[in-house]
């Protein structure tokens, strides 16, 4: 029976921690290795300065010296690997901490980064006589478990990226399963290597790992895919032969048709852990390097390569090389693997070479190769911008989320990021300085990816077995081994080593000769009789011997069995305590859950409380700008009264006076037709007076009456007419007509106008009103009615000097501009002013009142005074003769009797 046991990562949810505790946070480390030039005669831009610092200089012709200034730059790493670095010396700073990482159960990310043919494949894979990193991290792996490894089959990864766990009976079932399929694919050869890359794994300088745990048992299994134009695909997928497909060639590219069918497409799923995992993936269980090693190579042969101008070989693709490694620890008797699903670990090292950034301008790609170039650009890209809002994320306390799902290559290590393991980069620069652009961008993204802190993983809990089972299983099978060989007894189920039995035999006397010849031979039987009695009492011997020596064994036996069983009760009293030390650590915890749970509701009230509180400052500040708003109302409104209050005032005098002035005037009036009704009796008592004289002419002549009393004579009424009209000014009548106060509008013409009224405007009763035909009236301009118009007039009111609203009427002409908006050019300005006629004309009336004769004598300078006209104006009637005014709108033309 298969028992089924998922594995479990070492990862476990964390607790959450205050984002400032940089305790459980390391990161991630940045590595510089700079290539060797091409060839001598090349410019070098780079410059190691020290073992953590490289300086980059511009090249002649750049950028960076057309304006005279030679800027150098510096960058710091972690560590720097120069020109004359081994592969050895950079697995020991780099790459071996990961792998101690991964047999101790924790997850790692190794990635090279740089521009094409800056030597990353090399970094990664190696070259004849000088293994890269992958060669000597598997080599590390199978030296430190190599001991402890489980048979082959006894772990089966699942489809959810787990383990099942299976008896060694079950393995064994399976392997003669396996091996009798003949369509199944064989397992790589463990003899000897391919030459092709035999000398990429003859690692001398072997390492091996401190402190693994002896009490298990280890499998390691091994998967290659790729992801080429944001596709993933396996490499180490067996495609049965179709003849009628086209087969494929080491270019990824069909061999038969020019139709490009690209291979069928692996997708990314989270498992119940949330980690994210290939789907479908090829795992292969290996037991040796050169094993691991030949199926690297498999998929090598299959990743997509092509010749670029920059690189002979460019990778087209980011290859990702997954190393599995699945313990679980060995059962109580330290012989077989203990069948507990809880108890099995995976971890995994990821082992990228991504595709080198290019410009196109330089590759000169096209086609496909274009494509490529887009999207190994695209992902790179992606990488950049996850890193910068990580750093963002973590630097300023914000929480943008990060787009991983953007780049298959993101989204796959999402979890190195978040927590699962340590992440390590290594960036490959090329010195010369035609990269010079490419690595300047390089090296800024790896500064700014030194800054992404990645949460330190846990470690594994302990399974709580006793240590050094192996060590003991081992021991108690020596000494049963020794204490057989002591006894005589079949060493190892020896059986049939017939050495015992022919001692045995040997020690026994031999028989005599039993040929009887005569009958009357009395010598053969006795003999033959006293030897078998002697054998026979040799063989009770023997017998006794042997009870003697099973009752000593078994007296021994019951001796072990005894200390056996204290050693059962004293283990039994050990996992009583250790139980005791789970509840005590079960309670505690409880108590840290209880805790944390307290802590997470106070930070939500603290949470809440704080947005409440933001709320109520929102809520305070608006309520202050909505009482200045009314404030700054109320005072407007308490100046408007003010002021309107004043201009009744100033109404209510000038009706006063203008009632007056109409009083005094139909009072003159009358008084003058009473005089004109005399005077027209006057004249009629002349005529008959001249008829009467003429009648008397002819008569004798009568004596004079001079003695008669004079008759009273008629008042004149030009001097009645100077007197009444002494209020107002006599103009001269030779003067000039009164100069116009407003212009005509020049609106009159058929343009469109846009006639701009504020709000805030006041409305006057006044008798001129600035009046535009065919106009748009808006209360705040906009483009759809300027684009309509012609002209713009805006009404500004503002306060005079003399407390009066002062109207001005600002026009001007619309233009176009070249952006497909609109212009106003302001080219005139009229004023419309009210103003109080009894301030100044008061005190004029009262001087002429007192001094008519002064009057007549007015000069040409009173009479243009403004308020002089403006009040002439309104009291007189225009249209004289003798100049505005001079005839008072009131008196009646003298008629001919």
């Amino acid at each position: 029976m298969i028992r089924q046991a998922r594995g479990k990562t070492p990862r476990r949810p964390a607790l959450k921690k205050p984002p400032n505790n940089s305790n459980l946070k390391d990161p991630v480390g940045v590595y510089c290795r700079v290539r060797p030039l091409g060839s001598e005669d090349q410019e070098c831009c780079i410059e190691v300065i020290s073992e953590t610092t490289i300086q980059l200089h511009p090249p002649e012709g750049s950028k960076v010296n057309r304006n005279g200034e030679f800027k150098e730059t510096q960058y710091s790493f972690k560590n720097v690997f120069g020109l004359n670095i081994s592969q050895l010396e950079l697995f020991d700073n780099v790459a071996k901490p990961l792998v101690d990482d991964v047999i101790h159960c924790k997850n790692g990310l190794l990635f090279t980064y740089g521009v094409t043919g800056s030597g990353k494949t090399h970094t990664m894979t190696g070259s004849p006589g000088e293994g890269g990193l992958l060669p000597r991290s598997l080599d590390m792996i199978f030296n430190s478990i190599g001991p402890y490894q489980a048979k082959r089959y006894v772990f089966k990864p699942d489809d959810k990226n787990g383990m099942e766990i299976q008896t060694s009976v079950d393995a064994l079932l399976e392997r003669q399963k396996r091996e009798s399929q003949t369509s199944a694919p064989k397992t790589p050869s463990r003899q000897r290597p391919d030459p092709e890359f035999a000398d990429m794994i003859n690692v001398e300088d072997t390492c091996k790992a401190e402190g693994v745990d002896e009490d298990s048992v280890y499998s390691v299994f091994v998967s290659y895919i790729e992801i080429y134009n944001n596709y993933i695909y396996d490499l180490l997928e067996e495609v049965p032969y179709d003849p009628i497909r086209p087969k494929w060639n080491g270019c990824g590219t069909p061999v038969r048709s020019t139709e490009f069918i690209p291979p069928q497409s692996k997708i990314l799923r989270e498992d119940q852990n949330h980690n994210m995992y290939v789907a479908g993936c090829t795992e292969v269980e290996v037991k040796s390097t050169v094993e691991a090693f030949e199926v690297f190579w498999k998929g090598q042969k299959k990743r997509r390569i092509a010749n670029t101008q920059l690189n002979r070989e460019s990778s087209r693709s980011h290859s990702v090389f997954i190393i599995k490694l699945a313990q679980a620890p060995l059962d109580a008797d330290g012989d077989n693997v203990l069948q507990d699903k809880d108890q099995i670990s995976v971890s995994q090292l990821c082992l990228v070479d991504l595709a080198g950034s290019e410009r196109t301008s330089r590759t000169r790609a096209e086609g496909s190769r274009l494509r490529e170039a887009g999207n190994i650009n695209q992902s790179l890209m992606t990488l950049r911008t996850c890193m910068e809002v990580l750093r963002e994320n973590q630097m300023y306390g914000t929480n943008k989320m990060v787009p991983y799902r953007d780049s298959k290559v993101t989204h796959l290590f999402k979890n190195y990021f978040d927590g699962e393991g340590k992440v390590r980069m290594i960036v490959c620069v090329n010195p010369k300085a035609d990269d010079y652009e490419e690595t300047m961008l390089v090296m800024r993204f790896a500064e700014m990816t030194q800054e992404v802190e990645v949460a330190r993983p846990v470690d594994r809990p302990i399974c709580g077995l006793t240590p050094g089972r192996r060590n003991r299983n081992q021991a108690f099978k020596e000494e049963l081994t020794r204490k057989l060989e002591e006894r005589g007894g079949p060493v190892n189920g020896d059986l049939e080593n017939p050495s015992t039995i022919e001692i045995l035999i040997q020690s026994l006397p031999p028989l005599p000769p039993c040929n009887l010849v005569d009958v009357n031979d009395d010598q053969t039987l006795p003999r033959l009789i006293e030897c078998l009695e002697k054998r026979h009492r040799i063989r009770q011997m023997m017998i006794d011997e042997l009870d003697k020596t099973a009752g000593s064994f078994k007296s021994m036996l019951q001796e072990f069995d005894g200390t056996l069983m204290a050693k059962d009760n004293f283990i039994q009293e050990q996992r009583g305590k250790l139980g005791d030390r789970d509840r005590i650590i079960t309670g505690q915890k409880s108590e840290v859950d209880r805790l944390e749970k307290k802590v997470k509701t106070l930070e939500y009230k603290i949470d809440i409380l704080q947005k409440t509180t933001n709320i109520y400052e929102v809520d305070k500040r608006s309520l202050q700008q909505e009482l200045e708003t009314k404030d700054q109302k109320l005072q407007r409104e308490l100046s408007d009264k003010r002021r309107m209050e004043a201009r009744m005032q100033g109404v209510v005098s000038n009706t006063k006076m203008k009632w007056e002035k109409e009083c005094e005037r139909r009072v003159a009036a009358k008084q003058m037709e009473m005089q004109n009704k005399l005077w027209v009796k006057d004249e009629k008592l002349k005529q008959l007076k001249a008829i009467v004289t003429e009648s008397k002419s002819e008569r004798p002549e009568r004596p004079e009456r001079s003695e008669r009393p004079e008759k009273p004579e008629r008042p004149s009424r030009e001097k009645d007419m100077v007197k009444k009209r002494s209020v107002s000014p006599s103009p001269v009548p030779n003067a000039p007509p009164v100069q116009p106060r407003h212009r005509r509008s020049c609106s009159a013409g058929g343009e469109r106008w846009v006639d701009h009224k504020p709000a805030s405007n006041l409305e006057l009763d006044t008798v001129m009103q600035p009046h535009v035909p065919n106009a748009i009236k808006v209360s705040v301009p906009n483009e759809k009615a300027l684009s309509k118009c012609d002209k713009y007039m805006l009404t500004h009111q503002e306060l005079a000097s003399d407390g009066e609203i002062k109207t001005k009427l600002i026009k001007g002409e619309v233009f176009k501009t070249r952006g497909g908006g609109q212009s106003v050019q302001f080219t005139d300005i009229e004023t419309l002013k009210q103003e109080s006629p009894t301030s100044s004309t008061n005190r004029k009336r009262r001087s002429s009142g007192n001094a008519p004769v002064q009057q007549e004598e007015t000069t040409e300078s009173e009479w243009t005074d403004v308020e002089t006209r403006c009040s002439v104006a309104v009291e007189m009637r225009a249209g004289s003769n003798l100049g505005p005014g001079y005839q008072h709108h009131g008196q009646p033309k003298r008629r001919k009797p």
